[in-house]
């Protein structure tokens, strides 16, 4: 079976986008594209976190919703939720109403608050993690590699939860650390592209 699939405009894609319809536009625009904003960063790992055990899909669906709820994924506003907070979300029929996962968020965003103060940002601290390219297996084929390893022992390390090697593998795909595209696929030039234009957080311009 071949790895891409025809898209509507004729071009091939990565086959995995074709499975539902929400999925053209994230994989066109977003997945594999490099991003340093820390509430996007801080976002996609939480909605991981909710993924455990469920589909892509199901969060995609509810995302704007989990942005709602959790005021936009900013840290600092998460970090002041209180038991009040936690029984509101676990009454959001729009979210995933899970305690552990909803308390693992709020806790996550006061480590977070950690990294930020010693590196800057939580982009700083993530992007040190970016693998060379003579580590990086070929295309869609790991679920796990040494940096997403690595990046999860550290985040355990300093207390968070939920953030094991594949959820990290997938953080990683998504936002870009990574370019997982398939050959061949149209969008890998694209995020390569970005890739290569991207100024990672905390490192020196060159």
């Amino acid at each position: 079976m071949s790895a891409t699939i025809s898209g509507p405009d004729g071009r091939p894609r990565c086959r995995w986008c074709a499975a539902a319809p929400e999925f053209l536009a994230y994989h066109d625009t977003e997945w594999g594209y490099p991003v340093g904003d820390d509430h996007r960063l801080f976002e996609k790992l939480s909605l991981e976190a909710f993924q455990s055990g469920l589909s892509w899909r199901t969060i995609l669906a509810k995302r704007d919703n989990f942005r709602r709820a959790f005021a936009g994924f900013d840290v600092d506003r998460i970090a002041g939720f209180g038991e009040q907070d936690v029984a509101r979300l676990l009454g959001d029929e729009g979210i995933v109403r899970h305690r552990d996962k909803i308390e693992a968020v709020v806790d996550n965003a006061r480590r977070a608050q950690a990294i930020i103060a010693e590196f800057g940002s939580l982009a700083a601290f993530i992007w040190r993690y970016e693998p060379a390219a003579d580590q990086i297996a070929a295309p869609q084929s790991a679920s796990t590699s040494a940096a997403s390893i690595a990046l999860s022992r550290e985040l355990k390390r300093r207390g968070w939860r939920f953030v094991g090697p594949t959820t990290v593998h997938a953080f990683m795909q998504a936002m870009g650390l990574i370019n997982d595209h398939v050959e061949g696929c149209v969008i890998r030039t694209e995020a390569e592209r970005a890739r290569a234009g991207f100024p990672r957080p905390g490192r020196p311009a060159a």
